[in-house]
């Protein structure tokens, strides 16, 4: 697929539609994109927020190949691939596909971004399910590298490699999730984390900012270049992540034991009485964060560890 030239049609225009766009048209010099959406105001909307996600100078190069379609059989007619960002519930989503299958060449892949509904559901009422599969961005997608590509068990191994390939062609870092699950990886890890952070602010033991600095000067930049694995791993010396279960296994254990008591107790729930003050002291602490000096300073770090 890397050495074709695309037309991508973008099935929904929100942020992370117009990301996807952004990271097509420029790391993907020949492709053409065609945008989607039931909004009236499609065109102007675009035209207003899509040069927030280009860097400064790309949008008149960009432009010129970028395509609106006021229905879905004009979107997705000449597509290469199909990328859905619709609503998040699957009774959307069941519904679209057929119709994009309907309309889009038998040779078109389809991708989602969904954020947690699998592939498997999805295709249910499509005629070939082996066509579709998950592509989940870290958002924004248009600055973080990671795709979890996660295929359900029709997917056809022909969809995988093509996905692949084209990611892997415009600078992305596509991995494969092996088995649908809840969330798939990013999330659920992301959440974990959110929510023993969340239970440590409501308990007292720590404040909103602190926490956060606390996660930015360890574990933020220890990670940007190793994952947890590799980190302990590096930890136990010589010998490795044996060696280091081997000598701290214990408060490991102890941390593990707490966070689920923890949960047992139901102290941490969405929409629980603690939720209001951490809200608060986060208000208090960021107000409106400014996304673009965000953004400017992940460009900079994924440039320093060589993730762009």
């Amino acid at each position: 697929m890397a050495e074709r030239e695309h037309n991508i049609a973008i099935v929904g225009a929100g942020t992370i539609g117009l990301s996807f766009s952004a990271l097509h048209l420029t790391k993907n010099a020949t492709c053409t994109v065609t945008i989607y959406d039931t909004r009236p105001d499609l065109q102007a909307y675009v035209k207003q927020h899509l040069p927030g996600y280009l860097m400064e100078g790309d949008y008149d190069t960009c432009v010129v190949r970028l395509a609106f379609a006021n229905d879905l059989q004009s979107a997705v007619k000449n597509a290469t691939a199909v990328q859905e960002q619709g609503p998040e519930n699957a009774e959307f989503k069941v519904s679209i596909w057929p119709q994009i299958e309907q309309y889009a060449p038998a040779d078109a892949v389809f991708w989602s971004s969904t954020s947690g509904i699998p592939a498997s559901v999805q295709s249910a009422k499509m005629k070939d399910p082996s066509r579709l599969v998950v592509v989940h961005p870290f958002n924004p997608p248009h600055i973080m590298p990671l795709l979890e590509v996660v295929p359900s068990p029709q997917t056809s191994q022909r969809v995988l490699d093509r996905t692949l390939s084209y990611w892997r062609a415009v600078g992305r870092t596509p991995v494969i999730v092996k088995k649908e699950c809840k969330g798939f990886v990013a999330n659920r890890l992301a959440f974990a984390l959110f929510r023993e952070a969340c239970s440590l602010v409501a308990q007292g033991v720590v404040d909103v900012k602190d926490l956060d600095e606390i996660v930015q000067a360890s574990m933020g930049p220890r990670w940007s270049v190793a994952g947890p694995f590799k980190s302990y791993h590096a930890g136990g010396g010589e010998g490795g992540l044996t060696s280091f279960m081997e000598k701290i296994g214990g408060t490991v254990q102890e941390c593990w034991e707490a966070s689920e008591e923890d949960v047992r107790k139901g102290a941490i729930k969405v929409g629980g009485d603690w939720q209001a003050e951490v809200c608060r002291q986060t208000d208090e602490a960021y107000g409106v964060v400014e996304t673009a000096e965000r953004d400017e300073k992940t460009r900079k770090v994924l440039a320093a560890v060589g993730g762009t």
